[in-house]
């Protein structure tokens, strides 16, 4: 499978225009501070582009940062700009018709950024086997990769690899295709299907629960929207399927528990991070405006507290008193309070 993706993306596709599915979407949603940052990317890099979502995160300004699956080095010269001459950026590709674009025009990056040096280092390898490729344990403290982990084979053996290299209080921050349902065995062998990021796509439940098991405790979701797939001859064969293109961020903390447990914790954002002064979003369900106190689950707090995002916010409360399952967060106590005729059945 991983020769088949590679002839996809290195010879049967020779720009975006050659895709059969919106699986890889449009820059429609980029934020405002992001669209002159892609001016200066080289034609020849956005050409052959075919990633989907967004993988830029906030604060990166410094970070070391890993694109899983960099393909021509769209992103990465997007994230060279964010994270400056101090941060740096590791791209990693298996395909290397791929890779040759993105070094042939890292020289033109370097100088139209007005860098004294490259900030940006490219690998041939499989996302699957970063340890191939020498990256040391808590060597980064990011981790972005756009529609590529679906193409993977073994996607276990890659979040494995992510949790191994973050730093603690690091985090992977992605955007992928999912399912609502496992995908055949028989699709997974159709190279079109494959190519373009469908039949490898994970049921989102056994991708929480594949996050869960490599460390990552509580993914949370960012955004998400539906894929149509038009193309007559690959609907015919996905059927009933749908599809979803989703961005992730799993945070490599410890202590995180299962569920969304209520200790009375909350959080006042400051509005200090460069371009949210009036809310930053956590997650697609954790909204929180600026000077206004938000109350917040233990693992939330940690997410905020024992991570990059810290000097933004002033935290109230501990770990010292705990109330159960936190209001509003899809799940609770699973046994009724109603006693039926006054009566308590003391059987079991």
């Amino acid at each position: 499978m991983q020769e088949i993706v590679q002839k996809y993306y290195g010879e049967t596709l020779t720009g975006t225009q050659d895709l059969l599915t919106n699986a890889c979407c449009t820059d429609a949603g980029l934020p405002h501070f992001v669209k002159p940052l892609l001016k200066r990317i080289h034609a020849d890099v956005h050409a052959r582009y075919y990633g989907c979502g967004l993988v830029l995160p906030e604060l990166l300004d410094g970070l070391a940062i890993l694109d899983l699956g960099c393909g021509a080095g769209r992103d990465v010269y997007v994230l060279s700009q964010l994270v400056g001459e101090k941060g740096r950026i590791i791209g990693v590709d298996m395909t290397e018709e791929q890779l040759a674009v993105a070094r042939q025009h890292e020289i033109y990056h370097q100088k139209i950024f007005g860098y004294k040096r490259s900030n940006v280092r490219f690998l041939h390898g499989y996302i699957e086997r970063l340890h191939e490729l020498e990256l040391a344990d808590a060597s980064v403290d990011l981790i972005v990769s756009n529609c590529v982990i679906n193409l993977a084979p073994d996607k276990a053996a890659v979040l494995r690899e992510a949790f191994r290299v973050l730093k603690p209080g690091g985090e992977l921050y992605f955007s992928d295709v999912y399912s609502d349902r496992r995908i055949p065995a028989v699709l997974t062998q159709d190279p079109v299907l494959y190519g373009e990021c469908l039949s490898g796509a994970l049921y989102w439940n056994d991708f929480l629960q594949l996050a869960r098991k490599h460390g990552f405790t509580d993914p949370r979701l960012v955004d998400d929207r539906s894929i149509d797939v038009n193309n007559p001859g690959l609907s015919d064969k996905t059927g009933n399927i749908r599809f979803y293109s989703a961005t992730y961020r799993l945070f490599k903390l410890n202590d995180l528990e299962l569920a969304c447990e209520d200790h009375g914790q909350a959080v006042v954002y400051r509005g200090t991070i460069p371009h949210h002064p009036h809310a930053f979003r956590l997650d697609k369900h954790h909204f929180i405006e600026a000077g206004k106190q938000f109350p917040v689950c233990g693992n939330t707090w940690r997410m905020l507290h024992d991570t990059r995002f810290r000097e933004h916010f002033d935290f109230y409360g501990n770990f010292d008193r705990h109330f159960g399952i936190f209001p509003g967060c899809g799940m609770g106590i699973p046994f009724t309070d109603v006693i039926t005729d006054g009566q308590i059945n003391g059987c079991c």
